[in-house]
């Protein structure tokens, strides 16, 4: 058979076809491998030296072109008597479409709220030295605040960080002040997985060193921030506290969002919610990596917790238990 007798057959057989098991009949009749173009195409050897180019150009040409019509009577097709359940004028169904954990929006969210006030996000291991976890921060091996991090510790002597501050001096080593800079990351701690406690937590650290840096200018960021997550209306307090790495030591609280004050059981009746760790960087630490001329402020804060409080959620697991009906409600798309 001649390549335009065969493609008058094959072209009218695809034309006529009305199911998709027809077409592909059609298609193993010419086109499979003891089809009647693979035959000829095989053929081509046998002819001249100077017959075997135009013949095999206009067979592969036909091979294609077959191929492409049997592809477009397939969706001219429809519903064919092989598949009388399938109904092509419905519509598809929706995919799910992912989302972004609460947790890492509400990360970014107060990492944008920073980087608007001249911080750099800086990250760093989550494996940690004890010199960068604790020595480093002014607490040495034998001090008693280590006891107020417990610590999951590897055979290698290594640990899991307590905190992000290890990323503040590995900063410092490598970059001299004037500096801004937030370190967002996961946090371990060995703690009972309670409504309020996790063995791992997200956590962002803030530190800004240079010179004639006061407590003012750390209250005012701190608020400032307050304001940017609760709202402009919000009330700040800071109160005195204590952390190796910093004197002096103060904590931030917020007027609860809830009850505007006068207390419910989400600030546990106190009409205030404690938010961030913060204080002027200890002297010990700057004058140990270099810098005595400098002052500066540092601060910490979990996210989990602030999510607690801005989203009125009362147990903590809810983040970590990957409930759709739960993490639907903090994304636009549907997961």
């Amino acid at each position: 058979m001649d390549l335009e007798s065969l493609k008058k057959e094959a072209k009218l057989e695809i034309q006529k076809a009305k199911t998709i098991d027809e077409l592909e009949s059609i298609r193993i009749k010419h086109l499979g491998k003891k089809g009647s173009l693979t035959k000829i195409l095989h053929s081509i050897g046998n002819l001249s030296v100077t017959e075997r180019p135009k013949v095999g150009q206009l067979a592969n040409k036909l091979k294609n072109e077959l191929a492409e019509s049997i592809e477009e009577k397939k969706k001219t097709i429809g519903k064919g008597k092989s598949y009388p359940w399938i109904d092509t004028s419905l519509p598809g169904r929706k995919s799910n479409t992912g989302g972004l954990h609460p947790l890492s929006i509400l990360s970014q969210e107060i990492q944008d709220i920073f980087i608007r006030m001249g911080f750099s996000v800086v990250t760093g291991p989550e494996i940690e030295t004890e010199y960068y976890n604790f020595t480093a921060l002014n607490t040495p091996k034998h001090h008693p605040a280590r006891d107020m991090h417990d610590t999951f510790y590897l055979k290698d002597g290594r640990l899991l960080r307590t905190h992000t501050s290890p990323v503040q001096i590995r900063t410092l080593e490598k970059n001299s002040p004037p500096l801004r800079i937030i370190s967002p990351g996961k946090c371990y701690r060995v703690d009972t997985f309670d409504p309020i406690h996790s063995p791992t937590f997200t956590q962002i650290e803030g530190l800004w060193v240079d010179k004639n840096i006061s407590m003012a200018d750390l209250f005012g960021t701190l608020d400032s921030f307050a304001k940017n997550i609760f709202g402009k209306d919000v009330k700040t307090e800071f109160f005195p506290s204590y952390f190796p790495f910093t004197e002096p030591s103060a904590e931030m609280w917020i007027e609860c969002p809830f009850c505007k004050g006068k207390g419910c059981s989400v600030c546990k009746k106190r009409g205030k919610i404690e938010t961030v760790g913060a204080g002027m960087v200890h002297p010990n630490i700057l004058k140990s990596l270099g810098y005595e001329g400098c002052n500066g402020f540092a601060f910490g804060m979990g996210v989990d917790r602030i999510a607690m409080t801005k989203y009125d959620i009362d147990d903590i697991r809810l983040f970590f238990q990957n409930e759709l009906q739960f993490l639907r409600q903090f994304n636009d798309s549907k997961l």
